[in-house]
């Protein structure tokens, strides 16, 4: 962890020594998610390396890159922010809510079946987590938005939900873990970038990402059968180091708030169109972005979705109200709990 901060460091005081900027600009440092999915392709990278120099007329500068090409892994992101090595980051609350598990209730596993509601959720929680942030990180939260559908990717035959007892499934969030273990299954955490050597070695015997970021990380080259059981949205967040923050001035601050509202409701509108485009593809349908995959798909059961909405309730809403506590529980409750019409309680 010393040597990767200190590598981060040097790069991003680099890039930031190689501007020439005036005395009214401002220069921010980013890291975004993975390089080679659709949110950093279209989105997060240009957002920062182009759109908002333009927008602002030259009064904030943006570099990012993402963390595939620092070499980090996700988990770390809020730390180096807290840190000050960026000032922005782009990632995912699962891959931080080891510090505390309030980071996990607005995308809790398979409570939300459909992106409308998703964002309905995500605005309702938004507060929560905006108030999380701030406490742990020192960091200022200015958006909440979705990775597509995540699914299950298994390098073996699977026909159904009962299949996945006694299978090793590579996850990035407790919540995920305890669908897994809902369902019979065991857990194992593996960044995703290592996924598909995990695949192919035998670590996991299946694993649970995004339909599009499956697609385009290649896991229909090791992996054979797409499970389109539903079990999460892979909620990621925009959030500043909030020393960074209070450096802009209120026209900058206002500027960069309307921006990112733009690129928010931009990356809410593609990601709904994501998941039958990544499923034609990874299947062997019609598929305009690419090479086509051959993978099986193997399509839930009623009984399938059944059995997963009691593990929902029984299991993952549960085992979350308890490491959460009562006050965590109470205002999930009061937000997203009105939203989907359940109740977290600690047993």
């Amino acid at each position: 962890m010393k040597l990767t901060l200190k590598l981060v460091t040097a790069a991003v005081t680099a890039a930031c020594l190689a501007q020439t900027a005036s005395a009214d600009t401002v220069s921010l440092r980013a890291v975004g998610t993975w390089g080679s999915l659709t949110n950093y392709q279209k989105h997060e990278g240009p957002f920062f390396n182009e759109l908002l120099e333009k927008a602002s007329g030259g009064s904030i500068i943006g570099d990012i890159k993402p963390q595939t090409e620092l070499g980090l892994k996700g988990f770390e992101i809020m730390r180096l922010v807290k840190n000050g090595v960026f000032d922005f980051a782009f990632g995912l609350p699962g891959y931080v809510a080891a510090e505390n598990a309030i980071f996990e209730g607005g995308d809790l596993s398979s409570l939300t079946q459909d992106i409308d509601t998703q964002r309905q959720v995500s605005d309702a929680y938004f507060p929560t987590l905006e108030k999380a942030f701030e406490e742990i990180y020192g960091a200022k939260l200015l958006m909440l938005y979705p990775f597509p559908s995540q699914t299950l990717w298994c390098n073996g035959e699977v026909s159904g939900l009962a299949d996945l007892s006694g299978k090793k499934i590579r996850v990035y969030s407790t919540t995920l873990g305890d669908f897994v273990e809902g369902v019979g299954g065991t857990s194992v955490t593996v960044p995703f970038a290592e996924v598909i050597p995990a695949l192919e070695k035998g670590v996991v015997d299946c694993g649970i990402t995004g339909t599009m970021s499956a697609y385009k990380a290649n896991w229909h080259q090791v992996a054979t059968h797409a499970y389109t059981l539903r079990v999460g949205w892979g909620l990621a967040f925009g959030a500043m180091n909030m020393k960074s923050w209070n450096k802009l001035n209120a026209d900058q601050q206002a500027l960069l708030t309307s921006e990112i509202a733009d690129l928010n409701d931009r990356m809410w509108a593609e990601t709904a169109t994501e998941d039958e485009i990544a499923i034609s593809c990874i299947t062997g349908g019609k598929c305009d972005i690419g090479e086509p995959g051959a993978m099986t798909l193997v399509e839930p059961s009623q009984a399938d979705l059944n059995r997963r909405d009691e593990v929902a309730t029984d299991v993952i809403l549960a085992r979350w109200a308890e490491r959460c506590g009562a006050e965590c529980a109470d205002n999930w409750n009061a937000t997203v709990g009105e939203i989907l019409g359940l109740t977290a309680q600690i047993k």
